[in-house]
C-alpha cells in the first residue's frame, strides 16, 4: 500500500478528539486513518440511502409488496373513538 504524509494543525476540538482516539489504544497515525475512514462512511451513508430508496420505489415488485405490508398495518389499526 502506498501512503502519504499528511501534515495538520490541530484546534483544541480537534485535539481533544485526537486524544480520545489514541485512548482506546491506537497510535496517533490509527487514529487519524480511522477517522478519516468513517468520517467518509458516514457522508455517503445518506447516498447510499437514498440510491436504495430509489430502486425500491422503481422495482414493481418491491412497490406491490410495500402496498400490501401498509394494507396489512391498515387492518391492525384500532378504531378511533368519535
Amino acid at each position: 500500500m502506498s501512503s502519504r504524509i499528511v501534515r495538520a494543525r490541530l484546534d483544541e476540538e480537534s485535539r481533544l478528539a485526537l486524544s480520545v482516539l489514541m485512548n482506546q489504544g491506537r497510535t496517533e497515525s490509527e487514529a487519524i486513518r480511522t477517522a478519516l475512514i468513517e468520517a467518509a462512511e458516514r457522508r455517503r451513508q445518506p447516498d447510499a440511502l437514498a440510491e436504495e430508496a430509489r430502486r425500491v420505489a422503481a422495482d414493481p415488485a418491491d412497490r406491490a409488496e410495500i402496498q400490501a405490508i401498509m394494507e396489512d398495518f391498515e387492518s391492525l389499526e384500532p378504531e378511533w373513538p368519535e
